[in-house]
């Protein structure tokens, strides 16, 4: 069957933008050359019409520019177009390079938008919301435990603070009364109970010194 229709051939793939433009501009460069040269040319011609005298040696050589004259302007043509061939070229590159990265920027949007839901699906506000709440209830518990701790014995939680300032001011007025019931010659001295208080020992006393002539009469009176 290979024979008779031929083998199918492998179709080359399609050239790359980057392949097309390298193509153009070694075109381009092949076109600026041939420019160059004729430039080269025209610049002799015009150097041997000026040495040349009127006449039909200096018409062939005019006739000759003017060809390269017109041999130049076609190449300048075909440059023009393959510089637009060119710039065309970059317009879609650039345009398949945004694509190019637009594209790799969906596929990492969409690798993370993935992870995310996989991470949402071991996280819940509802479990959160539930921590919290039990948070709050041990630091309660945590706080009356510590009241509780600090709480003083035999001291009722209940007595009123006004009470308490209206007992120790009948308290002072008794203390007052009590006072001036009892006579000022009963009364501790003040100075003594401060002397008690500080529970220091009495002065000693030297014994008094008696006459000589004393002393005499009562040894001789022994």
């Amino acid at each position: 069957m290979k024979k008779i229709f031929g083998a199918k051939k492998n179709k080359d793939p399609p050239p790359s933008i980057q392949d097309a433009t390298d193509r153009i501009n070694k075109r381009g460069d092949t076109v600026d050359d041939k420019i160059k040269k004729l430039d080269e040319d025209l610049a002799r011609y015009k150097d041997q019409i000026k040495k040349t005298r009127p006449g039909p040696s200096q018409d062939a050589i005019k006739a000759r520019a003017v060809r390269l004259l017109k041999h130049k302007r076609m190449y300048e043509e075909q440059r023009n177009m393959l510089y637009n061939q060119t710039y065309n070229l970059d317009q879609v590159a650039f345009a398949a390079d945004g694509l190019k990265d637009a594209q790799q920027t969906m596929n990492a949007m969409k690798a993370a938008n993935k992870e995310l839901k996989g991470m949402m699906k071991t996280v819940k506000i509802e479990d959160i919301d539930n921590m919290q709440d039990e948070m709050t209830d041990l630091m309660d518990v945590s706080n009356e435990i510590q009241e509780s701790l600090g709480r003083s014995y035999n001291i009722p939680d209940d007595v009123d603070e006004e009470e308490l300032m209206g007992e120790l001011d009948a308290l002072e007025a008794d203390m007052e009364f009590e006072s001036s019931a009892v006579p000022s010659y009963l009364q501790p001295d003040k100075e003594s109970d401060f002397d008690a208080e500080l529970n220091l020992p009495a002065a000693p006393t030297a014994p008094a010194a008696v006459p000589v002539g004393r002393q005499q009469l009562s040894g001789a009176g022994g």
